[in-house]
């Protein structure tokens, strides 16, 4: 028998919307406050995914933009499906959170998965984790969690549904509170499936960290009565510290070739129930169905590393490797792994693969700390063990210039080798810098370094990282061993008091802060897992 290997979209790929048209396979995560929005994969087998799509890539998708926007807030749990010849993508823009969150819901629709995606439609903003269900009956219907900011109120208040029609792309009639939950609280994430003449409703539960789960209710009617699944819950690892596939939850259904699958949110920390440096990512369960209800293929509800492949996928071997190598040219164009923080980076004016053909010119932009424009190129991190490296051409004239390569989680988590110019040496300089939850620290000596071209590569390993240079010569190492494992959810929500989402990153950057925009020259990235 074929298998094939949990996480199937490893590192940072989170709430997984999957959906079948065809012979083809999708599935939509979340990416938050990374630039171009929400990721689109294409499988013809469940087996291997390979990057489609990132609707969300022009600034009229998000009329308000993700400038400014918290960090982990932004583009959150996208649902995609199929009705009347269209893609449909609903979102949120979550702006805030506090007592309140600000969740700005849209919908926009495209003839083919690559697109042209239509201009967005504001449909509500009475919670998160929209999805759209296309009834065989003609009608559509729009559902979403519905938040309760009454501070005497849990907040998590179950999902609501409302009818929604596919002209107007408004919600019509009145809102129905439809659904509560269970025992396990924060019902969130719903999905509608009519199989067999029944509604089957399933929803993420219990908050997205270690106590996550996925759980189903059924009814003859959208009106319900809605009854819970005697498998209670359907997923989960918060029973299972030991699992490998710890915050299991956030579910959708899947079929192909008459095999159910679901696919789901998981992550893998370093250690027991410690921090998972490579964020929420997505599995797969084989699922069957018994008394009709949805049950694990493997009798339990603890999700499995190790799954059957569907039949359908025949031979099929999963590509395990992530490795990539960029290289730049004016007629290639960036990579889709590559990302930017909270708005995209214009030619020419950001950046450019003209100025010097064969290179990547970063302009100097503003602060890593910045929660507006920064000059920033990123790709997630897709397993425990890798080298990412890259070479530089940057003659810095003050302190207020700087580039480099970093390992960053957000605004104020990263570490960072970067060159400079230090008046007090006389020189151009390469020094490590680390932000800890906003304390800012040295991780190593500033190194004077000579003119022309600089090699920097950081060797990550699990919970540590090491950062090298070379000049004139071999590999130097620069400063000791950097602890790593502080860009990771776990780390920041328990500094911050509130969940974080996102995944550990590695790119290259470039800042000025006297806005003269200076810039530094790249001529690779390589990202190479090792195994």
């Amino acid at each position: 028998m074929n298998t094939l290997q949990n996480p199937i979209l490893p590192g940072f790929a989170p709430d997984a919307s999957a959906l079948h048209v065809g012979e083809d396979y999708y599935i939509a995560t979340s990416t938050f406050e990374w630039w171009p929005g929400i990721e689109i994969y294409h499988s013809q087998d469940l087996v291997n995914w390979e990057w489609a799509a990132a609707p969300i890539a022009r600034r009229d998708m998000v009329p308000s933009e993700l400038l400014g926007n918290y960090n982990s807030g932004s583009l959150w749990a996208p649902h995609l499906s199929y009705a009347d010849g269209l893609f449909w993508l609903v979102y949120t823009d979550v702006k805030s959170s506090t007592a309140f969150k600000d969740t700005l819901n849209y919908v926009v629709t495209a003839p083919k998965i690559t697109g042209p995606w239509s201009e967005p439609t504001l449909v509500t903003a009475s919670g998160f984790d929209p999805a759209l269900f296309h009834d065989d009956d003609g009608r559509h219907y729009f559902l979403n969690m519905l938040f309760d900011w009454r501070l005497e109120n849990p907040g998590f208040a179950g999902t609501v549904i409302q009818e929604f029609d596919p002209v107007t792309r408004q919600l019509v009639g009145a809102r129905r509170h439809f659904y509560r939950g269970t025992s396990l609280g924060v019902c969130e994430g719903p999905q509608i499936l009519k199989k067999d003449g029944w509604y089957y409703l399933l929803c993420a539960a219990g908050g997205t960290g270690y106590h996550h789960a996925a759980t189903v209710a059924r009814a003859r009617t959208l009106d319900g009565p809605w009854e819970d699944s005697p498998y209670f819950p359907l997923l989960t690892a918060r029973d299972d510290a030991a699992n490998p596939l710890q915050k299991s939850g956030h579910a959708c259904f899947v079929e192909i070739g008459g095999e159910w699958y679901i696919t789901h949110i998981c992550a893998r920390p370093l250690t027991e129930r410690g921090n998972c440096t490579l964020g929420r990512e997505t599995a797969l369960q084989k699922i069957e169905w018994a008394d009709g209800w949805p049950r694990l293929a493997n009798g339990t509800h603890h999700p499995d590393l190790v799954i059957p492949a569907p039949k359908a996928a025949g031979d099929a071997k999963q590509n395990l490797d992530h490795s990539e190598r960029v290289t730049f040219a004016p007629d290639k164009g960036l990579p889709p792994t590559f990302k930017t923080l909270r708005t995209p980076l214009a030619p020419e004016t950001d950046y450019s693969l003209t100025a010097r053909p064969g290179w990547l010119r970063l302009y100097g932009g503003q602060t890593l700390s910045s929660h507006h424009k920064q000059t920033l190129f990123a790709r997630r991190w897709q397993h425990f063990a890798f080298t990412a490296k890259t070479k530089i051409d940057f003659a810095p004239q003050n302190f207020q210039q700087v580039a480099g390569l970093v390992l960053f989680y957000d605004t104020c988590n990263w570490i960072y080798a970067y060159i400079t110019w230090d008046e007090r040496l006389n020189a151009r300089t390469l020094q490590i810098m680390r932000c800890d939850f906003k304390d800012f620290t040295y991780g190593s000596e500033a190194v004077p370094l000579p003119d022309g071209e600089i090699s920097l590569k950081v060797c990550v390993n699990g919970a540590e990282a090491q950062f090298y240079y070379k000049a004139d010569g071999g590999w130097q190492p620069l400063g000791g061993v950097q602890p790593a494992d502080h860009l990771s959810d776990d780390y920041v929500e328990t500094r911050r008091g509130r969940c974080a989402f996102t995944g550990a990153m590695v790119g290259i950057c470039a800042q000025d802060m006297d806005a003269h925009q200076s810039h530094a020259d790249f001529a690779f990235f390589d990202y190479e897992e090792q195994r």
